[in-house]
């Protein structure tokens, strides 16, 4: 049996495993195959020798980010687990074929976001040779996380000047209209998933100043009307929600130097029963239109905990 002996003195054993060890567990369970012991500031692992090769690597990364940032959070732990296993399953499953692992934006507080899933790459590829991209797909599957990295990215390498998110502010069984507050606080309820991408991209204060002075902005659908959108990256995010009237009201507000995103669910379609999504319309009138590609993501594609895929099972959303 060999052993590793891997020496922890520039580091904190707390913010390495966690409150209750539990990220510590986590790495337990990343590897069977081996034993794995922490005593103070030495970490002891036995085992085969390639088990243990990879675990050294693995780990590597972890101890070079807690170096570098001294805090560790459980999606970043896992980001930083499973690095390798995304390039292993590229050449062995035909269903991640193409599932790169390079960044699409670095946030803050040390956040890397990339694509994790061959869709989330596909969404990638798609807006580079397009310029509409429809991603469709049921909740967790990072449609709208990976919309908001993208934009963020198109922002930071100057392609665009503005960055423009939008929803349909359609309740989903929950009456917001009795809020109080002016008008943005009435919508910003709506909005919120977008705001919480945004947080992880941008430093608060740089965040703070696009959103006052417009560089990024972020509204309900409503507010798009009789507008040109041009030179900006904009998302229309819960397009499930929008009639048809609206998301071509959406769609042909397009300028010259665009690029648009429509991300949506259509298994969650909080319309009145007798109203039509136009997302439906949309996705059968527009297949055949050159510059326009659509992605559909699956359970393969769920990146929130291990249950959201069990749970969307259940209910008949994915296989």
């Amino acid at each position: 049996m060999n052993e590793l002996k891997i020496d922890l003195e520039n580091i904190n054993p707390v913010t390495l495993w966690g409150s209750n060890n539990e990220y510590f567990e986590v790495i337990k369970r990343q590897f069977p195959k081996i034993k794995i012991v922490a005593r103070g500031n030495e970490v002891k692992v036995l085992g085969d020798e390639a088990e243990i090769a990879t675990f050294n690597s693995r780990f590597s990364k972890i101890i070079q980010h807690v170096e570098k940032f001294q805090n560790l959070s459980t999606n970043e732990l896992e980001r930083l687990l499973d690095a390798k296993i995304t390039i292993e399953t590229e050449s062995a499953s035909p269903q991640n074929s193409g599932a790169g692992s390079e960044a699409i934006v670095f946030g803050h507080n040390g956040i890397v976001v990339k694509a994790r899933t061959a869709n989330q790459r596909r969404m990638v590829d798609g807006i580079n040779k397009n310029d509409i991209l429809f991603a469709i797909g049921p909740a967790g599957t990072g449609k709208t996380y990976t919309a908001v990295a993208l934009a963020v990215r198109a922002l930071k390498n100057k392609e665009i000047k503005r960055i423009i998110l939008t929803r349909p502010a359609v309740e989903a069984g929950e009456n917001l209209g009795f809020l109080p507050g002016d008008l943005k606080e009435k919508i910003d309820p709506y909005l919120r998933p977008l705001y919480d991408a945004l947080d992880d991209m941008i430093p608060p204060e740089k965040l703070k100043v696009y959103l006052e002075n417009r560089t990024i902005e972020v509204a309900p659908l409503a507010f798009m009307r009789g507008r040109t959108l041009d030179n900006c990256f904009v998302i229309l995010d819960e397009a499930q929600n929008t009639t048809d009237m609206q998301i071509k009201m959406f769609l042909t507000r397009m300028g010259p130097s665009a690029k648009f995103i429509v991300t949506g669910d259509v298994t969650q379609i909080d319309l009145p029963k007798k109203q039509q999504s136009g997302l439906q319309t949309a996705l059968r009138i527009l297949t055949d239109i050159k510059g326009i590609d659509i992605i559909y993501l699956n359970g393969d594609d769920v990146v929130r905990h291990k249950l959201v895929k069990q749970i969307l099972k259940a209910y008949g959303d994915i296989q």
